[in-house]
């Protein structure tokens, strides 16, 4: 019996079409980020977005509350560096001045202006009022029939010492009054400063939190920007191979179910089959013998 050799094939629509699906699977594998047409792997990647305007201006407004100078950004807008300042926090200024409210001597620059003259004037007309009264110890005194002796000479005095007791208590009273005024303010613009120094980071503070709100919504904004163009891009890199992964399983189940075509190939000698048994067996190993002879 002569040797042949026994080939089994699929149909030629579906060697066809998985020849066409490996060409084009090789073309997809080919192509690298980066190349004509093909997003870069920087558009395939994820990517951070930079730090705006207003989220740089929050961190200068709070470095410059805390005595820094200048910041400096780099290229994605984040800190690298600050600038040499004054040192000297936002409410330093106010203690500063509360300081110069306090102490011993801080009334002094309270005192009025107008202090002196307000003296001079009271004690002027205290002196007219007390000379007024010199005539009418002379007049008692002639009443009375002592003029001229001892006992108008001590009334004479007595008068005279209480009139510079009650000139130099109301003095004394006017400096008091101009003391105690000039203190009272002292502490008053001491107290105005502190609460100014108490209050002064607190409206820094919000106005830095204000700045940095709105500063975190625009970059929130960004990045989901920059998100939506990272998912685009992976779609449209990762969009062909899923048409070729729709493909390949179409070609996969066509081929489960079709039919096969086995062919006979002698190598020669006397028991070579001929060209009609190949072909019958062929036809009875795709279709069985029903289908050749029309049997149902």
């Amino acid at each position: 019996m002569a040797d042949y050799t026994q080939t089994t094939r699929r149909a030629p629509f579906l060697e066809a079409a998985q020849q066409n699906y490996i060409d084009l699977l090789t073309e997809a594998v080919g192509r690298a980020p980066g190349s004509e047409g093909v997003p870069t792997l920087a558009e395939l990647g994820p990517q951070v977005a930079s730090q705006n305007v207003l989220t740089q201006a929050a961190q200068q407004a709070a470095a410059t509350q805390a005595g820094l100078g200048q910041l400096t950004f780099g290229p994605d807008g984040s800190v690298i560096g600050a600038g040499a300042g004054t040192g000297v926090a936002g409410y330093q200024p106010f203690l500063d001045q509360a300081a110069a409210y306090s102490g011993p001597q801080a009334y002094q620059q309270f005192m009025s202006p107008y202090q002196q003259q307000v003296i001079d004037t009271t004690l002027a007309e205290f002196d007219t009022q007390t000379a007024k009264g010199v005539p009418q110890l002379a007049a008692n005194a002639i009443q009375a029939g002592a003029f001229g002796g001892g006992r108008e000479g001590v009334a004479q005095a007595q008068y005279a010492s209480d009139a510079a007791k009650n000139r130099a208590a109301l003095q004394a009273q006017l400096l008091g009054q101009g003391f105690a005024q000039a203190n009272q303010l002292a502490n008053q613009a001491f107290d105005q400063q502190r609460n100014l120094a108490s209050l002064q980071p607190s409206l820094a503070a919000s106005g830095v939190q204000q700045l940095g709100a709105a500063g975190t919504g625009n970059l929130a904004y960004q990045q989901a920007a920059l998100d939506a163009a990272q998912q685009r891009a992976q779609l449209a890199y990762n969009e062909p191979m899923n048409r070729l992964a729709a493909y390949g399983s179409g070609i996969a189940s066509q081929a489960s179910g079709s039919p096969t075509t086995t062919t006979n190939t002698s190598l020669g000698g006397p028991g070579t089959i001929s060209p009609l048994s190949q072909a019958l067996s062929a036809g009875l190993n795709a279709y069985g013998l029903g289908s050749i002879f029309g049997g149902n």
